[in-house]
């Protein structure tokens, strides 16, 4: 009677098969990191959209309710409706502020922009005309913002940095204020550009 032999694997073949299964794991184990990776990228990318989404309709609020009421600054001077500075920072009125609790105060609202420390930052001031005490509120709309423009465009399509234009005759419709230009640079999108009609002021 002939005796049956079992046979076992070989060391080699061990071998072998541990090195398949190491490089499947490996291989799994990177597409696995990539994912979790990409998942990561695209979550913050997708935060940092809505973060300039948000920060683009406030600005576009402020901007549609443009209002033609200068104020007395802090000197008592008058400032103009609407002020582009040499700095690049964006001063106007705005109606719409709205007053639930029916207080002493006026619905139109004096709002300024400006960029300071890598962030896009929206004053009010409480009151339209000031005194010297008043001080605005500030509140981080965007950070990690490179660079922020404000231009003023006039009927003729001219683009202006600064805003009103010294020695400009008022009755000039050509030189009067149609449009605001908003170019910021955020990253990771590069140099966005909004453009706005706005009331004449």
């Amino acid at each position: 009677m002939r005796q049956s032999s079992t046979r076992g694997f070989t060391l080699i073949e061990v071998l072998v098969a541990f090195l398949i299964f190491a490089i499947i794991g490996l291989v799994s184990s990177q597409l696995m990191s990539q994912t979790i990776t990409r998942n990561a990228e695209l979550s913050e990318r997708g935060e940092r959209l809505g973060d300039l989404h948000r920060a683009m309709q406030i600005l576009q609020r402020d901007v549609m309710q443009l209002a033609d009421r200068p104020i007395r600054d802090e000197y008592g001077d008058r400032a103009e409706p609407l002020i582009i500075g040499t700095d690049g920072a964006i001063e106007f009125s705005r109606v719409g502020w709205r007053n639930p609790l029916q207080l002493p105060r006026s619905e139109v609202q004096r709002v300024g922009y400006l960029l300071q420390d890598n962030k896009l930052m929206r004053g009010y001031w409480p009151v339209l005309d000031r005194a010297q005490d008043t001080e605005p509120a500030y509140q981080t709309l965007l950070e990690d913002v490179e660079q922020v423009e404000f231009y003023a465009l006039d009927a003729s399509g001219n683009e202006h940095t600064y805003w009103p234009q010294p020695g400009a005759d008022p009755t000039d419709l050509e030189r009067r204020l149609v449009g605001l230009i908003l170019r910021i640079e955020v990253s990771p999108y590069g140099v966005i550009e909004r453009v706005w009609e706005v009331p004449s002021v």
